[in-house]
């Protein structure tokens, strides 16, 4: 049976943002106070529970030096987003240079675990299906580039000081609360998603509380100090399946137009090579012709065996709170043609 640490007091980075607001309520959950490292107060007051003790400071620029003192576990989410036209420079300040800031004060402070949330990205697309945490980094974009290293760093740092790191790489997160899937939601919910390619290439995705479940697990078992997990759903499904699925989901029709991938892909390359210099997001860019022809499947397996991570979420069940979230929210358009709202 593997030993556990108890947390008395967690420290969470990116406590504002999805993952990093949904951990918050599960670590209060159980007891355990939380200080979250914010940029603004005011944003944290408004989004997070009264009793979160904030912090204000911005990994990029400037910190109290002692923000960790009197926590046993820290939570690196803090990130950037990937969009098109996202200049290296600004992802490194945080991925990189903001988590070596944030590696010192974990020291300083005595931390007793460094959980440094990274991306299965930074393996690149899957030519052997699946994946698993002994692949090479491949990245392929200025974000996933400075995810790469951001990890890099924490591992490095962890075996020269001491100080007890883990990291996790999470497949594609959602759930409740999730902004990233709701246009491909709204598109087949209102019967204008168009299939590049065949859909072949298989998605996988990690539904949020199964994450953060995946996240707590890796601050309590010491065997995971040192270690990298990739942290995904029980199941991943060719994109077509998933596609059609999610549309079942709505109550839509499955998708019914198909255009071939290169086109895309060419006029994603000129509105980058366009857009770029005068700092405009293109319309059009590679990255998101990525979704269709390059496969993110991975095995969980290590995460299994060595922290016990059970995905409980399947996917079907994920997909419908999520597709109840955006309604909810009045975030999904009417269909067209279909009465679906």
């Amino acid at each position: 049976m593997q030993q556990q640490q108890s947390e008395k007091r967690a420290l969470v980075t990116g406590a504002t943002g999805f993952v990093g607001s949904r951990l918050v309520h599960w670590l209060l959950r159980d007891g355990i106070p939380v200080r979250a490292l914010v940029r603004s107060s005011g944003r944290g007051e408004a989004l997070l529970p009264a009793e979160v003790e904030l912090v204000e400071g911005d990994l990029t620029t400037e910190f109290d030096s002692g923000v960790a003192a009197g926590c046993d576990v820290v939570y690196n989410l803090a990130t950037t987003h990937n969009v098109a036209g996202g200049d290296y420079a600004s992802h490194r300040a945080v991925h990189v240079d903001g988590t070596r800031r944030l590696l010192e004060a974990s020291r300083a402070a005595g931390v007793q675990r460094f959980v440094h949330c990274s991306t299965m990205a930074v393996h690149g697309p899957v030519a052997e299906e699946p994946g698993d945490e002994t692949w090479p980094h491949r990245p392929e974009d200025p974000y996933q580039v400075s995810k790469s290293e951001g990890e890099k760093l924490v591992a490095e740092y962890g075996a020269t000081t001491g100080l007890p790191v883990t990291i996790a790489r999470p497949t594609a997160i959602y759930g409740p609360g999730d902004l990233r899937l709701l246009k491909l939601f709204d598109m087949l919910n209102r019967g204008r998603f168009v299939m590049l390619g065949a859909g072949r290439i298989r998605y996988q995705m990690v539904y949020i509380d199964d994450l953060v479940r995946g996240l707590r697990r890796m601050a309590g078992r010491r065997a995971a100090v040192g270690e990298a997990f990739i942290l995904g759903g029980a199941e991943s499904l060719p994109l077509r399946e998933l596609v059609g699925l999610i549309a079942q989901t709505l109550g839509a029709s499955p998708p019914r137009f198909r255009a071939p991938v290169w086109p895309v892909e060419l006029a994603g390359a000129v509105c980058e090579a366009v857009c770029r210099p005068f700092r405009i997001k293109p319309p059009i860019y590679r990255r998101r012709v990525a979704f269709f022809t390059k496969s993110r499947a991975f095995s969980i397996r290590k995460a299994r065996d060595v922290i016990g991570f059970d995905p409980r979420v399947d996917l079907r069940t994920g997909l419908a709170r999520t597709a109840h979230w955006y309604r909810e929210h009045s975030m999904l358009a009417v269909a067209l043609g279909l009465g679906v709202a």
